[in-house]
């Protein structure tokens, strides 16, 4: 299913739930707000899209503990719940989610090579799920699978409210 679909999917399943979704985005660069953001009618369910690529972003706009980058790295399960955790205390949503990886085509390390992006997704009153996806291509190419993999975990937690 294009973005597009997508998005529009998510975006009437959002206004029929009556529920708000936030994002906590770092190498996605705020793609996924700005797919939302790309259908009439978005406002009435897109509360924000928080964009911190930088780690001092994560700490200061999403109250991620410093000793969980430092122990785990930017691009890790921890840091993403932490986003998502920091999601809820810096809005009202009841859908999230937040991604980070490394996008490429530099960053990426034997352990954590480019394409190598992490989730962590849920509702304000459930356990954050979470997933490493690994995905191919260039910049653009993980960027783009990146948003498509968010937009439909966000899809999946409004149709379970």
């Amino acid at each position: 299913m294009p973005s597009q679909d997508l998005a529009e999917n998510l975006v009437k399943e959002a206004v029929a739930a009556n529920v708000l979704l936030a994002t906590a985005e770092s190498c996605t660069g705020g793609g996924v707000a700005n797919a939302i953001t790309d259908i009439s009618g978005s406002s009435a369910v897109l509360e924000a899209g928080i964009v911190t690529y930088a780690n001092s972003a994560k700490e200061k706009l999403l109250a991620v503990p410093t000793q969980t980058l430092v122990a785990h790295g930017a691009v890790s399960e921890q840091t993403a719940e932490a986003m998502l955790a920091g999601l809820w205390l810096a809005t009202s949503a009841d859908v999230g989610v937040a991604i980070t990886g490394i996008a490429g085509p530099t960053g990426g390390t034997p352990d954590k090579p480019v394409g190598t992006v992490w989730f962590a997704w849920g509702d304000r009153n459930g356990a954050a799920e979470t997933a490493c996806m690994n995905f191919d291509g260039n910049r653009q190419a993980v960027r783009s699978e990146a948003v498509e993999y968010a937009l439909n975990r966000l899809l999946d937690t409004v149709n379970r409210l």
